[in-house]
């Protein structure tokens, strides 16, 4: 341990000591590849990695004596010690140096806050902000963006200096959704990046390792600190037969959803393998690595092929396709004979389309069987509304089928029945299919084309056609169906589904519908079947780019100034939190024994709450709102185990702040499920909680909270979750002796009872330091101080 903080020390002193051109400090040793073609056009003077990756592949390879998997190959290449790191699945913590940082307006507010508390002058490996949480949905697309504009200023100036300053580029609000931004610009096979967004896996789409993190990883990345994730499992999908008909790249997911529940690939990556791979386009491997989100998994990835070298071709970056294929064998490829962990076989050829949902993703219904199920369950039958796009569905492709099937229902006198809501993932997608007459065309079908962002996928919609309460169906092309998440609506059934689908189910209007084998009846009064739909892979006459929307950084931001006002109400500027006394957390209160389900959106809500991203003071107002408090089966009302009064979680959390009693939150499963927020670990350690304790975590979510400084702890036998009653006191016992691999020492006070119990946890050498320090940043600024 001593050794490796001397090691980060020397590069925390060294990434603080110069300031030298961002380009020329990108990459740093890893950027010296002989073949010299730029990593993008954004970034002239940095160079594709491939020449270091395949040697330091070859060192791993030689220690390891074994096929290796494409993703292995992929991320073990990037070793910041391939010579000497320990390397085995599902156990070694490994040390990694990311290609490439992206970040979204929301979760860039915190990481570029911790970044400018670290103290350092520029970020060190390429990194970049979009801006595509903060645009509401209301009326349309021009007028939605003026309105964020407007409102978000603040931020946007924030985000804008701050990129200025420490050499971020700055994508605008406009310019499309980040994961779709990175596609078009950024990705590429053997890439392997973070981002502070949980569907960052949709890279793997163009051959990438492209990963979730919250704002604190990010940091370490953008401050020349190795990279550290445990060594992932590895879960092979072998497709075989040929994607064609109804049957949409999204299909493939939702039934792997299907297969896998939301937790069945937490800890692995998944990889996609077999000859069905060809049939599926660049987007559509992007649509499905989008939502590996939904199953846990760590990414997903597809092997370099030609439908990935086409799309690079096409959106300017044919020089990156042809050095790939040089490496195409010994790099992006799996070795024959690589073993996984487990294989999914899917055929294609008879794989049918998928609808999932209501309230989780993994609720999978066969189209066939929507209709016997959606009776059967009591589903408003009904659809309110169809809505397409988001980052998992909103490619030229997706945009172009879906018009098809306009079209063929307009030809017929038929038109969508209810409100049908158009996202386009970028820029580069709106001018394309307004220039081709697709958007032409959902205008017609009575369409709503909204703005190059977010939206209602995220809970940035301002729904006016339903009372809150009311029970009511929606159908979307997105990739999460949480309670509530789109419209705050606990009673919206939100079902996901294909983008072909949803247009589909909009001209019918009801989940009664199959359109493979259901006929409409036209204007005219004469049945129709609609037909399977098509639409081109690419634009024939090319992607226009529409309107500039990127903000370089300048080659020396340090006169940049970044200022944040005290009495804003969206930013503040970051205190450090606590440093840990030595001693055992004794007789700590429950502040919640949270029941069921408790995702990122349970603990720290999107929608309205997006606007304080930036303010950790009052976004933490939301903290715990959406979770069932298992004493009284609602939400946002507990019990102060002090004054006996019932009240709003942040309201009790804060009076035990102000009286200095330290509190523990309890949870089921998959806690911390879904987004990459960080918010939900920076909240309630803000709040004063010391420790969550679940049955299991979400990856992203439980390294979050070790970054912050809390203690996120697994009960050893899931059954002591039912010992611990709302009024129980928890103490975690044998701090002074905390090491990695060996449980904690529990007691459960109850009414005079004294349950003994072990809580397990995944902490390494490093992380315990960052529970010791008080957060990993603490941590980082006690290296740097020589300590």
């Amino acid at each position: 341990m001593v050794q490796y903080s001397r090691l980060m020390s020397v590069q925390v002193r060294k990434a603080a000591r110069y300031a030298v051109d961002v380009q020329q400090r990108q990459f740093h040793a890893s950027c010296a590849a002989a073949s010299k073609v730029a990593l993008s056009k954004f970034d002239q003077n940095v160079y594709l990695p491939y020449e270091k990756l395949q040697k330091n592949l070859e060192i791993v390879k030689k220690r390891l004596g074994r096929p290796l998997t494409l993703s292995e190959k992929v991320l073990y290449s990037h070793l910041d010690d391939p010579a000497n790191q320990d390397v085995q699945r599902g156990v070694s913590y490994l040390r990694l140096r990311p290609d490439r940082v992206a970040m979204q307006d929301a979760t860039a507010q915190m990481a570029m806050l911790q970044f400018i508390s670290s103290g350092l002058p520029k970020v060190a490996v390429p990194s970049t902000i979009h801006c595509d949480h903060l645009i509401e949905a209301q009326v349309g697309g021009v007028k939605d963006l003026a309105r964020a504009k407007d409102i978000n200023k603040e931020v946007y100036k924030f985000l804008s200096s701050a990129g200025a300053k420490y050499g971020v580029g700055f994508w605008k609000p406009g310019s499309g959704i980040i994961h779709q931004i990175i596609l078009e610009n950024y990705a590429f096979p053997g890439l392997l990046m973070i981002g502070t967004d949980s569907h960052t896996p949709n890279g793997g789409g163009l051959g990438g390792l492209c990963i979730g993190v919250g704002g604190a990883d990010a940091v370490d990345v953008m401050a020349n600190i190795p990279w550290e994730l445990k060594c992932p499992n590895v879960i092979g999908v072998n497709l075989t037969g040929k994607i064609g008909g109804w049957t949409s790249p999204k299909d493939v997911i939702l039934k792997v959803a299907d297969i896998l529940t939301v937790k069945g690939g937490t800890g692995a990556i998944v990889e996609y393998t077999g000859k069905g791979v060809e049939s599926i386009s660049c987007t559509g491997m992007a649509t499905i690595c989008n939502m590996g989100a939904e199953i846990g998994a760590t990414t997903s990835i597809f092997p370099f092929n030609k439908r990935m070298a086409d799309y690079l071709t096409a959106t300017g970056r044919s020089g990156i396709a042809a050095e790939a294929k040089k490496y195409q064998a010994s790099v992006l490829t799996a070795d024959a004979g690589a073993k996984y962990d487990q294989v999914i076989e899917i055929n294609l050829d008879t794989l049918e389309p998928h609808i999932n949902g209501p309230f989780t993703p993994d609720l999978a219904h066969p189209i066939s069987k929507l209709k016997e199920n959606a009776t059967k369950n009591g589903y408003p039958m009904d659809i309110r509304v169809g809505l397409i796009g988001s980052c998992t569905n909103s490619s030229y492709e997706d945009m172009g089928r879906c018009a098809s099937i306009a079209k063929n229902a307009m030809k017929h006198g038929l038109k969508s029945k209810i409100p049908f809501n158009v996202t386009p993932g970028s820029e580069q997608i709106r001018a394309t299919i307004e220039r081709d007459g697709i958007a032409k065309t959902f205008d017609e079908f009575g369409g709503t084309v909204l703005a190059n962002a977010c939206g209602p996928c995220i809970g940035q919609w301002d729904r006016q056609d339903v009372k809150k309460g009311e029970k009511n169906t929606i159908v979307t092309s997105y990739n999460r169906n949480f309670t509530g998440r789109n419209d705050a609506n606990p009673a919206t059934h939100c079902f996901v589904t294909s983008p072909e689908l949803v247009t589909a189910l909009s001209i019918a209007g009801t989940l009664n519908f199959n359109p493979l084998t259901d006929e409409l009846t036209g204007k005219d009064g004469k049945k129709f079947k609609l037909d399977a739909p098509f639409g081109d892979e690419l634009p024939q006459k090319g992607f226009d780019p529409g309107m500039d929307t990127y903000e370089a950084p300048p080659s020396d931001g340090s006169k940049v100034k970044v200022d944040v006002d005290p009495k804003s109400q969206r930013l503040q500027l970051l205190e450090p939190f606590d440093t840990w006394n030595g001693k055992d957390l004794q007789d700590m209160t429950v502040l919640i024994k949270v029941k069921g389900k408790c995702t990122t959106d349970h603990i720290s809500a999107a929608g309205p709450w997006l606007k304080y991203r930036g303010h950790l003071d009052n976004i933490s107002n939301n903290m715990f709102i959406g979770a069932t408090n298992i004493e009284n089966n609602e939400m946002n009302k507990i019990k102060n185990q002090v004054s006996g009064e019932w009240a709003g979680v942040p309201d009790v959390a804060r009076f035990y702040k102000a009286k200095g009693i330290n509190w523990v939150a309890v949870g089921d499963e998959n806690y911390g499920e879904g987004s990459s927020r960080e918010h939900a670990a920076l909240e309630p350690r803000h709040l004063g909680g010391r420790a969550i304790i679940t049955k299991s975590f979400a990856r992203i979510h439980e390294t979050n909270l070790k970054k912050q400084g809390l203690l996120p702890l697994t009960f050893a036998n899931p059954a002591d979750y039912d010992k611990v009653q709302p009024h129980s006191k928890i103490s975690i016992l044998g701090l002074d002796k905390f090491a990695p691999g060996k449980p904690l020492d529990c007691e459960i006070k109850t009414d005079g009872k004294v349950d003994k119990i072990k809580l397990n946890h995944s902490f390494n050498e490093q992380q315990i330091e960052w529970f010791k320090a008080g957060s990993a940043l603490n941590r980082m600024k006690q290296i740097a101080a020589g300590k």
